[in-house]
């Protein structure tokens, strides 16, 4: 059986004999060359701040407790200064609509920004890519070691580069349990070997995708398994700035020394040295034009740069451009202000607006909450003297960082009254479930239809030396049997 890869062509048949094309080709592994420059200072600036952010944010303190902390076992999740409940779901679908929208904004006005300087996969393989430089070289010296026998030196490098990969990984699969666990306790369960199964689970869970994607599939994520990457085409139009090769000032391409006047010898100013395609972290030649695998990371920009200033030739060969600018031989003032075109208004319009109403939503919010659920074992029953009596559960939910007081009164029907008074105490972000009886005298019941009657209870918050009183209002019915 003869076997040939998908981009090779089958010779023409000279005879009857079965020929069959292999349409599936074995991964190459690619190996991308350090590069430095602009963008890659740019590109390692975000790394760093991602990291300090995240690798940071569990051990800070607040009020003294983890500043940030999303507490599944108590359903309070802690962010600085403020505190959330399940009941504030909504401010979670407006952060996905503010990631959403500003991943629309900034991919129509460059390209995949999100893909090629602060996507996790991106951050990663950048950190996996550099330690793998530090202990087994740049470009060339990791082909050579890996297509060299096994010897001790190569088993040392390549066992010191896997050792700090997994230490990388696990460390951050253990920051990232850090934010559902209190990362202190966290790490003295680690140090005595008693984690949960849980935690156990999503540290070890999490370490291995890091080390997995960052360390093995790389680009293969980006290419087949990010959905990004195919539907990225849809917000992108002809004024979208993307990586471009400047194909009518660099053809024809061809090698030649620096002395050489490339008008004279019919060559443009590529002089394919393929350093674009080696600093590539997908193994795109970017000068065949915008590719789905183009992750936008501008390294073929910073290394065709350094060949341009080599050479005394002028900057810019691979760049940032539109389409339009390309065409059009527009300026780059003229690029930028067709940048700011309809669609980019109306993103950046809708994004405001929504970062504007969560803010003043969260700055109006209510400090406290209040569940009301009637029991469904006794809806309404006759009591001493003749009184109709319903039983309500009151969760109060306390959502602010000092110890709160609160009464709870009820109105809507004549004579309504409490069997006792409600006048609960909640400390720092604690909940806690009230029984309420209400009643209503026998003249009332008499005199009202049977049935569900609306309800309306006020919980008060009780002034302190630091806030004011605070009302809310929840509705309810009262049920009078037949």
């Amino acid at each position: 059986m003869n076997t040939a890869s998908s981009n090779s062509a089958a010779a023409p048949s000279t005879d009857d004999t079965a020929q069959v094309v292999w349409l599936y080709k074995a991964r190459e592994k690619i190996y991308p060359r350090s590069v430095s420059g602009h963008f890659v200072k740019w590109r390692w600036a975000i790394v760093w701040l991602t990291q300090l952010v995240f690798y940071g944010l569990p051990w800070l303190v607040w009020n003294g407790r983890q500043a940030v902390l999303f507490d599944l076992g108590a359903r309070r999740f802690y962010i600085f200064g403020l505190v959330f409940y399940p009941q504030d779901f909504i401010y979670l679908t407006a952060l996905l609509l503010v990631s959403a929208y500003g991943l629309f904004l900034f991919t129509a006005v460059a390209g995949r920004l999100w893909c090629g300087y602060a996507c996790p996969q991106t951050v990663y393989t950048e950190i996996f890519m550099w330690v793998e430089r530090k202990i087994e070289g740049d470009r060339a010296a990791r082909i050579k070691l890996d297509k060299a026998p096994w010897s001790a030196g190569k088993l040392l490098r390549k066992g010191g580069k896997q050792a700090a990969w997994i230490a990388i990984a696990l460390w951050t699969g253990f920051t990232f349990v850090g934010y559902f666990t209190p990362i202190k306790t966290l790490a003295g369960a680690v140090m005595s070997l008693s984690t949960g199964p849980w935690e156990t689970f999503w540290v070890l869970f999490y370490g291995f995708a890091t080390w997995g994607n960052a360390g093995f599939m790389r680009e293969q994520v980006c290419k087949y398994m990010c959905p990004y990457a195919r539907f990225q085409s849809a917000m992108f139009d002809k004024d979208t700035l993307i990586i471009s090769y400047d194909a009518e000032r660099g053809e024809p391409r061809g090698s030649r020394s620096r002395k050489a006047d490339p008008a004279q010898l019919g060559l443009g100013s590529c002089v394919d040295c393929t350093l674009c395609v080696q600093v590539c972290p997908t193994g795109i030649d970017i000068r065949k034009g915008l590719q789905y695998e183009c992750i936008g990371c501008a390294a073929c920009v910073d290394v065709c740069n350094e060949v341009m200033d080599k050479m005394g030739y002028a900057r810019g060969l691979v760049r940032y451009d539109t389409q339009n600018g390309l065409q059009q031989h527009l300026s780059r003032g003229a690029v930028m202000r067709r940048v700011l075109r309809p669609r980019v208004l109306l993103y950046t319009g809708i994004l405001v607006a929504i970062c504007i109403g969560v803010g003043t939503s969260i700055a109006l919010r209510t400090p406290f909450k209040v569940d009301v659920v009637r029991d469904r074992s006794t809806l309404a029953r006759q009591v001493e003297g003749g009184f109709v009596e319903n039983v309500y559960r009151l969760q109060i939910m306390n959502a602010t960082e000092a110890p709160q007081r609160y009464q709870v009164t009820a109105e809507g029907l004549p004579g309504l009254q409490q069997a006792e008074p409600v006048d609960v105490t909640l400390g720092p972000a604690e909940a806690h479930w009230v029984t309420l009886a209400l009643r209503v005298p026998p003249e009332t019941a008499a005199s009202t239809a049977p049935g569900a009657h609306e309800i309306e209870f006020t919980i008060e918050r009780q002034a302190t030396a630091d806030a004011a009183a605070r009302s809310l209002h929840e509705k309810s019915t009262f049920v009078l049997p037949r």
